[in-house]
């Protein structure tokens, strides 16, 4: 196992966003980008806490309960929204438009409360321990409040939203 790699997600790379037209201007202070790598680098934690749980899930078939293929399928579906989250972070600063980082910041929303939400689900139903589910949670609340530090920096751009959801 490589615990240098436990998030499995890769590290950020400054220099993967910089643009042409950047060259020269890398010393100015960039809020946007700053506050969406302190949220990237928030979510690998809550990646390693949550791939450590999800790895040590005990699934029983209960009487009353989920099967198996219930829990297997959710586990799934949580480590897809997981990365989702990383990937919409991430590429939220690739291009420095404004619709896409709101798109991205409602499909990160969306995605970071159905896993925190599920893990309560999880703990009731006796699937992983309460701690692990806590933990998780509350790396959720820290990964939350960088997120509205975070859109609280972007700045509408000239461009409109055919849509009309971001105008």
């Amino acid at each position: 196992m490589d615990f240098d790699k436990l998030s499995d997600l890769p590290e950020w790379d400054d220099d993967e966003f910089r643009d042409e037209d950047e060259e020269g201007e890398e010393w100015k202070p960039n809020p946007t980008r700053d506050a969406c790598k302190a949220m990237y680098e928030q979510w690998q934690q809550v990646m390693i806490v949550l791939n450590g749980t999800l790895n040590s899930m005990k699934i029983e078939e209960k009487e009353n309960g989920f099967p198996a293929d219930y829990w297997e399928d959710h586990k799934a579906m949580i480590i897809g929204d997981a990365f989702q989250v990383a990937v919409k972070v991430k590429s939220s600063e690739a291009g420095d438009l404004y619709m896409i980082r709101m798109e991205n910041a409602g499909i990160i929303r969306k995605n970071a409360q159905f896993i925190k939400s599920s893990m309560l689900t999880m703990i009731a139903e006796e699937v992983i321990e309460e701690a692990h589910g806590m933990v998780i949670r509350e790396e959720i609340d820290k990964f939350r409040e960088l997120f509205k530090i975070w859109v609280s920096t972007l700045k509408k751009d000239e461009f409109e939203d055919e849509w009309g959801l971001y105008n």
